[in-house]
């Protein structure tokens, strides 16, 4: 992740150009008294377009400069000759960034893989030239049509991560210590609450040729889904993931009992969208090397009802049956 400042949404104005104007234009040739229409048609103007992009991991240029134009097309000109059309603007967002109307909230696109385009404001159409106007009856016209203007959208972007994996736990939990620890990702890791302020993505690579992407959502607390703490606005990043990762500090070192944990971090994601806690979920023990963790596991088993797996993240203790774990639910086909 690069340390620019992490923007998850913007709101922007897209305004695709102005078709060029047909042209009013009749032959000029010796002998040929007002010499027939020629006029040439405009060029269109210029889309604007989106394109899905593997390097972006931010909105930040968007949320800097949102008001965006596409080029007008060129008029037209005598003896035929058409406008060139207006250049497109492109524009990479991050792949899982959807685009609302931000008038009506509608849904207007939606970009998940690497180099997928949308046009997002079409360029207006050319005028006619006179030229396409002669009839029978009507050997000279005068009559060409000017350009039609690009289409103009205010709209909302909203980043919402693609990964397969996410981690979800309170502050201080040991989720970024877990995702340094089985990928190459670099998040900032202390003992204070509130240490990963963004997402993080990291690559866990299995042999042969087989990764998975895993992102650790910034921690949650009671209330998240009304704001609370870093707020609902992180829990969006994990309604692309395919798999749930539960890390309960078995340690109770912010003075919670892990069953209180447990139970808050769910509520909290139905809260936020009830289909979440459908997805396929493992439930991770961490701190296990601390002997509070001891105490604590037998009677978190006995409220809850649930056999979490037991890691310790700093001690990188457990990490092969937690990736195993991982491994056998995503790619049942495989063998580890």
């Amino acid at each position: 992740m690069k340390s620019h400042k992490f923007v998850e949404t913007a709101k922007a104005v897209f305004i695709g150009g102005r078709g060029g104007n047909g042209c009013l234009s009749f032959r000029r040739e010796a002998g040929v008294p007002r010499g027939g229409p020629d006029g040439g048609d405009g060029g269109r103007g210029g889309h604007v377009i989106l394109r899905a992009d593997r390097n972006v991991d931010s909105l930040i240029t968007l949320y800097y400069n949102p008001y965006r134009r596409a080029e007008n097309g060129i008029h037209g000109k005598g003896k035929q000759m058409y406008g060139r059309n207006g250049k497109d603007i492109v524009i990479s967002v991050p792949r899982g960034t959807e685009i609302l109307d931000e008038t009506t909230g509608e849904r207007l696109a939606d970009i998940i893989a690497n180099d997928e385009e949308v046009i997002i404001a079409h360029g207006g159409r050319g005028g006619l030239g006179n030229c396409h106007f002669t009839t029978s009856t009507h050997q000279a016209p005068t009559e060409h049509t000017e350009g039609a203007p690009g289409e103009e959208l205010k709209v909302r972007l909203v980043l919402k991560i693609i990964a397969d994996v996410g981690l979800i736990g309170f502050p201080n939990a040991g989720k970024s210590t877990l995702l340094s620890v089985i990928s190459h990702a670099k998040p900032k890791i202390a003992s204070y609450p509130f240490t990963t302020l963004n997402p993080i993505v990291g690559t866990l690579r299995f042999e042969p040729h087989t990764d998975l992407t895993v992102v650790d959502i910034p921690g949650l607390i009671k209330g998240a889904h009304r704001g609370a703490g870093l707020g609902h606005a992180f829990l969006r990043h994990v309604e692309r993931t395919r798999f749930l990762i539960l890390i309960i500090d078995m340690a109770g070192t912010d003075g919670r009992h892990p069953a209180e944990d447990y139970t808050i971090l769910l509520d909290e994601l139905v809260r936020h969208n009830p289909e979440l806690v459908r997805r396929p979920l493992l439930l991770v023990a961490n701190k296990m090397d601390l002997p509070e963790a001891a105490e604590y596991l037998p009677e978190f088993i006995q409220r809850t009802g649930q056999q979490p797996l037991p890691i310790s993240a700093m001690k990188k203790e457990g990490l092969d049956a937690l990736k195993k774990a991982l491994f056998t639910a995503l790619f049942p086909a495989k063998e580890y």
